[in-house]
């Protein structure tokens, strides 16, 4: 190994499906480091053995990452090279490793990228949306309550937001999506670079028809939404609209509070504004 490498972390981006993605440089940085540090040995060994790469691998996950951190620091100020990946894709984009590259910077250890694929990016650029500015929120919370929570943050955010998300959580963070920003363009981007590769494109109303399914969506999906300003203009705020969409809500069950106060959100209107316009076109059809 030459000692250009000694004492360094090498954060190495590889594949999120298609092995042909990685590159040259990972590769040879993954035969020349002494070892690799893995969120998964069973799966990082699958794509060494493909390469014939005999390298060592240890564990690093969320589990152990505190202790693994400081051990590899450790030999990487002995002198070692360390290589760090993920299961897919660039370490640390929603994935361990935050810890020891800020240990590593803490010991002056040098902290080297290996650029690569990225599952986020590879989504945004065939979206479809655009892609000039965007927020990646990683994944959004598991419990119902908490994601409502985030989405409502997010929802006056004007640029494309981007997001992680499991194949069994997609049906119910598209209905929430659609509760609280509307009716806005999206796309669901499901086995990227893989031989079932999916850009599923569409409002989130028909979006969340798509995946609500009896069959559970499959696979790694990431989920890309239009800002609000990119939106805008797709739901025109209007009397009529409003009445329409209270009484479409009120009919699937809603009550009329409720029915107004998500007409409203899906409108991007302020309640006290709907409940004014919605009494005035009522007061209007019974002259």
């Amino acid at each position: 190994m030459p000692r250009s490498m000694s004492g360094t972390l090498y954060l190495v981006a590889t594949p999120i499906g298609n092995l042909e993605d990685i590159s040259q440089r990972a590769l040879r940085t993954l035969r020349e480091v002494d070892v690799v540090a893995c969120e998964d040995t069973r799966r990082t060994r699958v794509l060494l053995n493909h390469f014939g790469i005999k390298t060592k691998t240890v564990s690093y996950h969320e589990h152990n990452e505190r202790s693994r951190a400081e051990q590899l620091c450790d030999d990487m100020q002995a002198g070692k090279s360390v290589a760090l990946v993920s299961d897919a894709g660039t370490p640390l984009i929603s994935d361990p490793g935050f810890r020891i590259v800020q240990a590593a910077i803490a010991r002056e250890i040098a902290v080297v990228p290996i650029p690569g694929p990225t599952a986020l990016v590879a989504a945004l650029v065939a979206s479809g949306l655009s892609s000039d500015e965007f927020l990646f929120a990683g994944f959004l919370p598991a419990r119902a309550n908490a994601r409502h929570a985030k989405l409502e943050e997010l929802r006056a955010v004007p640029v494309t937001l981007v997001f992680y998300e499991a194949p069994h959580r997609i049906a119910a963070t598209l209905k929430a999506a659609l509760e609280v920003f509307g009716d806005r363009s999206a796309v669901v981007a499901r086995e990227l670079t893989k031989l079932h590769e999916e850009m599923a494109r569409g409002g989130l109303s028909e979006l969340s028809k798509r995946f609500s399914g009896d069959t559970p969506a499959r696979g790694e999906i990431v989920l890309i939404i239009s800002g609000t300003d990119e939106s805008a203009g797709e739901a025109q705020a209007s009397p009529t609209n409003l009445v329409e969409r209270v009484i479409e809500l009120e009919s699937g069950g809603l009550d009329a509070k409720s029915a107004l106060k998500q007409a409203a959100r899906e409108l991007g209107m302020k309640r006290a504004e709907a409940y004014r316009l919605l009494v005035a076109q009522k007061n209007r059809r019974s002259k």
